[in-house]
């Protein structure tokens, strides 16, 4: 019962945590209204998140391919929505219930944000460093600069995947001590690759790679041999989500990974040496061909570096290694190419890199500050201080007032901290407020990301079904440029949005679009239609899409069924409309055809039959699985073509017998029975690539974590907590009455604190 009121005090702390970044997410609301709402996640994210709750709610779960969004639409192969995720299915639904997307993005994002900061501080708390200090870590990571305006901003699934690594860390060292099951350690690390962002997989593999290193060192071969058995089970689930992303790469854009370097989003180690300077703008090159950041994406923490001649470096010794480990290989992949294999641009590296940093820091700030030789420190901490808004100001001249006052603030705050060092809480309270100071102050100067896209798409669902949903009917194939519209008539929901849409908003305006964002495409179907990864399109598609096909001269319209053709008059201010369809709407902007009959095989994907066949049936069942019943009439082409992607993972049967398919017209599906068949029944099947090898595997993953926890769970009955080893690095001199045990060499201990 003694250690009941540690116990409170660590959820306390916790929950403190929590809602003081919960009240800090909400600051860079006040001055921009769509913060979160920014770039890809307007254009990917939550429009995607919308029509995948869309589906759930409906009932279709796992969603792995969406024929309706065709590039867009491999779900399994772009594997970044994570669908396999159960806390993404929920904010999947928790997105569609919303209603309003700009709403919906700082909510689930606000819940990441939480969920990040609590991971650090249980990271920190394992490694033991105090409570107070580990709070303070905890909260200024999820605002440093590239988390907050590129990763949270933006690039939401670089949010999600980094959020799930510090609990990965803190729960697979704690199982390896003993104090938590393993099978809870399997979980977290399953989420953190079902995520479905890569890096956040390079992230648990250099986790896992520290601590093996630690234990390795400190000859904890139990801790070793339980962090390798995790990181097998962990690594068995990954096959599942992104073996069909390396596998449907011939056919997309992402077709070979190489190493190389074009110096595009790659810091230097004089952005490292800012990372406590609140309006240093690094000179990395980036998107638009700006040769500077406009935002301070370098930005860690202000009390990092002011406070290094202070701190007390025994403290970080032999137990810290893992972090150490960690800390160093991510300044390596920071510092380096701007790809390596399918990782690209090392900026997207720098949050975990201050992870690792902010543990080790988290540590020795435990150890308090030192006070002898207080003159060359404080002289230290000055140079460090004025050298910093120095390099702010050499880079940006343009900025000086701003970084003056950056370096007023943080020199007070600095001051501050080490006067109250010694006060415990109160030393914490200084860095947690300061942190709070400082995010105000870069947002009223950097309230966006304007390296990147805001696009202003509009967030209300229910405006935009207004809108588009009975507008444009059946499917869609937009011919327009965001490009165009911009130059013309300006993006907005007053502007270009009234007549146009990119990215996946399509999918929420109720509108089954052609024209989808696409994060690896599919080459033969966007060079005919010249798409982007936006759904932007050029004037040469308007010709492209009637020009006849070697299928009995049937144009690209028909083969990809089309009932609406939206097409921008700057991009093409002259058409020609083919027989068949009619103007339905035409003003300055825009110029709408809709066809005039109906389409055959209306209850399938099924577009073009060779004069040889006739089809009496087609029915797609969902987008995974459709039948033809057909009977040959002759020796003419037995060929049928689907509106479908000739994506990898078809497979096609003819009266049981499997036959090729292959990849048509703009990378369209196309079967040809087998000669002498005269009628029959043809099958269509989609998987992902390896996608049952992938279910085994992580089902062998399932059942390793099981037997794990199992194991866990008899010893424990057995022994008690005898076998549980402290989780104490032995590194942090702890006063007279702080009432967590210090660690004694190998010795267990029996006082395991959660929090």
């Amino acid at each position: 019962m003694k250690d009941a009121p540690v116990r409170r005090l660590g959820i306390l702390t916790g929950t403190l945590v929590c809602a003081v970044v919960a009240v800090l997410a909400q600051l860079p609301l006040i001055g921009n209204r769509i913060f979160y709402y920014w770039d890809d996640s307007a254009a990917q994210f939550l429009p995607m998140w919308y029509h995948l709750g869309q589906l759930v709610a409906g009932g279709h779960w796992p969603t792995l391919l969406d024929l309706h969004t065709w590039m867009g639409g491999n779900v399994a192969g772009e594997a970044l929505f994570g669908v396999y995720n159960p806390l993404n299915v929920a904010n999947f639904l928790l997105v569609f219930g919303i209603g309003d997307l700009a709403v919906a993005a700082a909510v689930v994002k606000t819940e990441f944000l939480i969920m990040l900061a609590l991971g650090t501080y249980l990271v920190c708390r394992e490694y033991e460093a105090k409570r107070h200090v580990s709070a303070a870590v905890a909260i200024a990571l999820p605002f440093s600069g590239f988390t907050l305006y590129f990763d949270t901003a933006a690039w939401a699934s670089g949010l999600i995947s980094f959020a799930y690594l510090p609990f990965v860390w803190w729960s697979v060292r704690k199982a390896a001590r003993g104090a938590l099951n393993p099978f809870w350690a399997f979980l977290i690390g399953a989420g953190a690759i079902t995520s479905g962002n890569p890096y956040g997989v390079l992230g648990v593999c250099v986790v896992l790679l520290g601590l093996l290193v630690e234990f390795g060192v400190r000859k904890r071969w139990r801790g070793f041999r339980t962090t390798l058995l995790l990181g097998v089970c962990v690594g068995l689930v990954v096959p599942l989500v992104f073996l069909p992303l390396a596998l449907t790469g011939p056919v997309t854009w992402r077709a070979g990974w190489g190493i190389l370097n074009d110096g595009f989003l790659v810091p230097s180690g004089t952005d490292l040496m800012a990372m406590s300077v609140p309006g240093y703008l690094p000179r990395i090159t980036a998107f638009d061909g700006a040769e500077s950041l406009r935002v301070p994406a370098a930005y860690f923490a202000w009390f990092a570096l002011p406070l290094a001649p202070w701190l007390n470096y025994r403290a970080a010794r032999r137990a810290t290694l893992g972090a150490v480990v960690v800390a160093a290989v991510f300044l390596a992949l920071t510092l380096g190419p701007s790809s390596f294999w399918m990782f690209r641009w090392p900026l997207r590296l720098i949050e975990y890199f201050y992870l690792g940093l902010g543990v080790l820091l988290a540590v020795v700030l435990s150890a308090g500050l030192r006070t002898d030789h207080r003159r060359i420190r404080i002289v230290l901490t000055a140079g460090i201080l004025l050298g910093g808004a120095y390099l702010a100001w050499a880079t940006e001249p343009k900025t000086l007032s701003w970084n003056l006052l950056g370096l007023v603030v943080v020199a007070a705050f600095t001051a501050a901290a080490i006067w109250v060092s010694r006060r415990g809480t109160a030393f914490g309270a200084v860095l947690i407020t300061g942190t709070a100071a400082v995010l105000g102050l870069q947002l009223a100067n950097f309230p966006g990301n304007f390296n990147i896209k805001p696009y202003y798409y509009p967030h209300s669902v229910q405006a935009l079904k207004d809108t588009f949903a009975d507008r444009y009917q059946g499917e869609t194939l937009q011919i327009a440029s965001i490009k165009t519209a911009s130059d013309t008539i300006g993006l907005g929901p007053d502007k270009a949005w009234r007549y146009f849409l990119f990215g996946y908003s399509y999918q929420v305006a109720g509108v089954d679009a052609v024209n989808s964002y696409a994060g690896m495409g599919f080459s033969a179907f966007s060079e005919t239609l010249c798409f982007d990864g936006f759904g932007s399109s050029c004037a040469e598609a308007y010709p492209n899409l009637w020009r006849p096909t070697s299928f009995g001269g049937a144009p690209l319209a028909d083969l990809i069924r089309l009932r609406t053709v939206v097409v921008e008059n700057a991009l093409v201010p002259e058409l020609t409309v083919p027989d068949g369809w009619q103007v339905v709407e035409h003003d300055e902007v825009v110029t709408v055809l809709r066809r005039t009959g109906p389409l055959p095989w209306p209850q399938g994907t099924l577009a073009w039959a060779g004069p040889g066949l006739s089809v009496s049936d087609d029915a797609s069942e969902d987008s995974q699985a459709e039948t033809v019943r057909f009977t040959a009439n002759g020796p003419d082409s037995r060929q049928l073509v689907f509106a479908r992607l000739a994506w990898p993972g078809y497979e096609a049967r003819v009266n049981g017998q499997e036959v090729p398919v292959s990849l048509g017209p703009s990378g369209l599906l196309t079967v040809e029975l087998p000669p002498g068949t005269t009628s029959g029944e043809l099958t269509l099947s989609w998987a992902p690539p390896a996608f049952w090898p992938g279910i085994w595997l992580a089902v062998a993953g399932l059942l390793g974590g099981l037997a794990l926890g199992v194991g866990h769970y008899l010893t424990r009955r057995k022994h008690g907590t005898e076998n549980v080893v402290s989780r104490g690095s032995g590194t942090v001199p702890r006063p007279r009455g702080d009432l967590l045990p210090e660690f004694d060499g190998d010795s267990p201990t029996t006082r395991i604190h959660p929090l």
